[in-house]
């Protein structure tokens, strides 16, 4: 499925149809190149799941936790500053995976081998300053 968005405003909108289209999916990992709008889209989605943190990227914390009025807690990861894959299992990766609760992912490809298999993958191209393409496949 694609999602255009060519305005900030749509964000809404599209984290809206992204949750739709994926019931029951909790792992989610972004791709895109950077400045593509990850942070931004994963703020969106936070907020449509009732979350009033404060959503930054976790870039140097590697984790974030949020609470969700109505998913629990959220987990946002960014492992850009990752360097080994096996530096992800020093916090317990697996445990969140296995928590059952949201686990966003930035720059999830650094530990691609490590995702589990119904992880929804979501792709954001820009296609020019404004226009943002959203595609992912719910049928993991």
């Amino acid at each position: 499925m694609e999602i255009e968005i060519k305005e900030l405003k749509h964000l809404a909108g599209a984290a809206k149809k992204l949750l739709e289209e994926t019931p029951g999916k909790r792992i989610f990992a972004f791709y895109g190149a950077m400045g593509a709008g990850k942070t931004t889209f994963i703020k969106s989605l936070c907020k449509e799941l009732g979350c009033g943190d404060t959503v930054t990227s976790p870039t140097f914390t590697i984790v974030n936790e949020y609470v969700s009025t109505l998913a629990g807690a959220v987990y946002h990861f960014d492992f850009y500053r990752i360097k080994k894959t096996t530096e992800v299992f020093d916090f317990g990766i697996d445990e969140y995976f296995d928590s059952g609760n949201y686990c966003f992912m930035e720059w999830p490809e650094l530990i691609e081998e490590l995702l589990p298999a119904d992880t929804v993958k979501v792709s954001i191209t820009v296609t020019d300053q404004e226009t943002r393409v959203i595609s992912f496949n719910s049928e993991n």
